[in-house]
């Protein structure tokens, strides 16, 4: 799934990922904006990869606050629930200069 892009991970842990993935021309729709989708799919690559025990994404609810049209998308996904059968993250998604682009909910089967 990753392959489509570069996903880069800056720093691992128990309930914490941060990544990023330069913004290629591939990455964007018609009016010159990072597709929603990549949005989508860097959460659940963030979230899946990184529960332990996990088998895939069972939702993925993306909330765009405001475009990415270059640079670099930075992303911070933290864990909130760890349980027996399910995983919750949120996923932010954010620009170079820091502002909030995307919220990203994820829960993800163990």
């Amino acid at each position: 799934m990753t392959g489509l892009f570069d996903l880069q991970i800056d720093h691992s842990a128990e309930t914490e990922v941060r990544a990023r993935v330069p913004v290629t021309d591939a990455l964007k729709q018609p009016l010159g904006l990072v597709h929603g989708g990549v949005f989508a799919t860097i959460a659940d690559a963030l979230a899946v990869g990184a529960t332990p025990g996990a088998s895939r994404a069972l939702s993925n609810q993306a909330s765009f606050l405001r475009p990415v049209t270059g640079g670099t998308i930075h992303a911070v996904a933290r864990r909130r629930h760890l349980g027996r059968t399910t995983a919750v993250w949120e996923v932010d998604v954010l620009d170079d200069a820091g502002r909030l682009c995307t919220i990203v909910r994820v829960t993800v089967a163990r």
